[in-house]
C-alpha cells in the first residue's frame, strides 16, 4: 500500500502544480489578437475589437474607410464626451 500512497502523493503534487499554472495563465490575459476572416455570407469580419466580431460587406468597409479622417476628427472634437474601454 505504500507504493500506492507514494503514487497518490506524487499525483497530488503534479496536480497542484498544474492548477497553479492554470491560475497564472488565466489571471494575466493577453489582449485578443486582431484577425480578419471572410464570413460564411461573404462579409469581412474583424476579430479582437470586442467580445463579438465586427462584420460588414466589402462596400460597407470601403465607405467606412473612406470616412476615416472624418471619424478621427469627430473623435477629437468629442473626446470629452467619449468613453474608453479599459
Amino acid at each position: 500500500m505504500s507504493e500506492d500512497s507514494e503514487n497518490l502523493k506524487a499525483e497530488l503534487v503534479r496536480l497542484k502544480a498544474e492548477n497553479e499554472q492554470l491560475k497564472k495563465s488565466t489571471t494575466k490575459r493577453e489582449p485578443p489578437r486582431f484577425t480578419l476572416k471572410v464570413s460564411e455570407k461573404g462579409g469581412l469580419s474583424v476579430y479582437g475589437l470586442g467580445r463579438f466580431p465586427v462584420t460588414l460587406y466589402k462596400e460597407q468597409w470601403t465607405k467606412l474607410l473612406d470616412k476615416s479622417e472624418e471619424i478621427r476628427n469627430f473623435i477629437k472634437e468629442n473626446e470629452a464626451l467619449l468613453k474608453t474601454k479599459d
